[in-house]
């Protein structure tokens, strides 16, 4: 295999080929820096990396082609060069929340979904740009300054994940970790013409992400094809002791690749490929004009309203005519409570980020002012300097429907509110329908600095927040370009239903085809 069309390889690929000798662990760490220079990855111009050393990943790259000499099982994404949103910690990159608060912090330990990636021989290459504490849908408020989007670098990325979705989508790396608060890892994929997977909240643990709202917070996937995302999701999901909300699920083989051939050409099951996998649920089929027959799509009523920019409706259209081609039913329902899903979730989650975030005090770790007049003042006078002003708007509001006399008024109808979404989702998916279609957002990417109201930008998570909300799984696939920019489909599954998830998304990827991206 050859490294020229690196920046278009998919991760099974690589990695096979490095455990075949092939191609060794070195090049391809070498390559996506190369990569990362010639679109300007770095800060002065694309401004998606914030940390990268790839002295420590060549390193860590001859220590697996020692394990290869050696005949040892590297794993199923040996030599894939990978990057790591901001708020994931590393063991030897910084991990600072794109946040002045945490400038230069370095963690003493690593985020589980970290170490399994490089238990499976993945070589992390990059810490990526983000919104600060990941509090925004634009990579626009991060202490180091904003990331642009490679297809169109007068645009935003989307976020709070866009450093990640824009390392995919830029060719330095074929997957990347991001986070997901209310659709930080969709909304981004959607924006950069990627693929973002949002798992089951307990699929994947939580532990080592610096925590913005607990009962929301994921790590999830970006990954250059479904199958890319699906292979990460294998190799990080699963039960972590360190994380009490983590589940012990089985988790199933997701990966089309994992048959031993493209995801468009596989027929046969190859089982030396299967090592991730611990249930006896089968591979997804693969794409044929009868693969989803028997399935049912639900289409929400309630996610295509008039106001939905006329282009991306059609091609939401056109996303269901495939997909009733490979043999679905597309059944129009309803999800009513979802119009309160932007009040709720800007209740909730604030609520929670207040509390987190309060350990941010200057006394333990990270940044601290100290004016010398005593210890309210280095308070105020580090988290001042050290946040943001969204970061600051969102504690301010949520401390205040937390105080005595709002608490009820505000906070504990939001989370009523939020079982009713829940249930919502619940009744949708017990009526026989297998999953749910909606856009991944109501616009595409825009331009940097076009939104300055901080309750338009929210809106950016209007199709994305109810996943959250309800702790479901969904993953947003490219159907197409509007005025040349991405537009995102979003799938959305049951609880731990991602299979489902998985086999409606590889179905609406080759039914598209090079369509996706025109």
């Amino acid at each position: 295999m050859s490294l020229d069309n690196y920046k278009e390889l998919r991760a099974a690929a690589i990695a096979a080929s490095v455990r075949a000798g092939e191609l060794s662990a070195a090049d391809t760490v070498r390559a996506s820096f190369q990569r990362a220079t010639d679109v300007g990855g770095g800060r002065d111009e694309l401004n998606i990396i914030l940390y990268s050393d790839e002295n420590a990943a060549l390193d860590e790259a001859q220590k697996l082609h020692t394990q290869i000499q050696s005949a040892a099982d590297v794993g199923v994404l040996a030599g894939v060069p990978v990057a790591i949103k901001d708020n994931i910690a590393t063991l030897g990159l910084p991990t600072t929340c794109a946040s002045k608060i945490l400038r230069g912090y370095v963690s003493p330990y690593e985020a589980t979904a970290v170490t399994r990636l490089r238990a499976h021989g993945a070589l992390v290459v990059a810490k990526t740009n983000m919104d600060e504490f990941a509090m925004g849908s634009s990579t626009e408020n991060s202490a180091f300054g904003p990331a642009r989007n490679p297809v169109d670098v007068r645009c935003v990325p989307g976020g709070s994940s866009g450093g990640s979705a824009a390392a995919v989508a830029a060719g330095i790396v074929p997957i990347a970790l991001g986070s997901e608060t209310g659709g930080s890892v969709r909304q981004p994929a959607a924006f950069c013409g990627v693929v973002g997977v949002k798992p089951t909240y307990g699929r994947v643990s939580r532990y080592g992400l610096v925590a913005f709202a607990s009962s929301f917070d994921q790590i999830g996937i970006v990954g250059r094809t479904v199958d890319d995302a699906a292979l990460g999701l294998e190799s990080i999901a699963g039960l972590d002791n360190m994380d009490s909300t983590s589940s012990d699920a089985d988790v199933p083989i997701y990966r089309l690749s994992a048959l031993g051939k493209p995801a468009s050409d596989a027929r046969d099951p190859n089982t030396e490929a299967m090592r991730i996998g611990r249930s006896p649920v089968p591979l997804p089929p693969p794409p044929t004009s009868e693969t989803l027959k028997g399935v049912v799509i639900g289409k929400p009523k309630e996610y295509f309203p008039d106001s939905l920019d006329r282009s991306i409706r059609d091609l939401c259209e056109r996303a269901l005519d495939r997909l009733r081609w490979m043999g679905a039913t597309v059944r129009e329902v309803s999800l009513p409570q979802s119009e309160l899903a932007i009040p709720v979730y800007y209740i909730l989650a604030p609520a929670e980020a207040s509390s987190n975030l309060a350990r941010f005090d200057g006394v333990r770790y990270g940044l601290r002012v100290d004016p010398g007049r005593g210890l309210k003042p280095m308070y105020e006078a580090t988290r001042s300097e050290g946040f943001g002003p969204e970061v600051t708007r969102r504690i301010l509001l949520g401390t205040y429907v937390l105080s005595a006399g709002y608490y009820d008024a505000y906070y504990k109808k939001a989370q009523s509110v939020r079982t009713l979404i829940a249930d919502d989702f619940r009744a949708v998916f017990t009526s026989g329908v297998h999953a749910i279609f909606t856009p991944t957002t109501p616009n595409t990417a825009f331009p940097l600095g076009a939104i300055s109201d901080p309750y338009e930008m929210y809106l950016n998570d209007i199709f994305t927040v109810t996943a959250n909300l309800a702790g479901v799984p969904a993953i947003s696939v490219p159907i197409g370009r509007v005025r040349r920019l991405p537009v995102g489909g979003q799938i959305i599954t049951a609880h731990f239903d991602e299979y489902s998830m998985f086999r409606v998304a590889y179905a609406l990827e080759a039914a598209l085809g090079q369509e996706a991206h025109q």
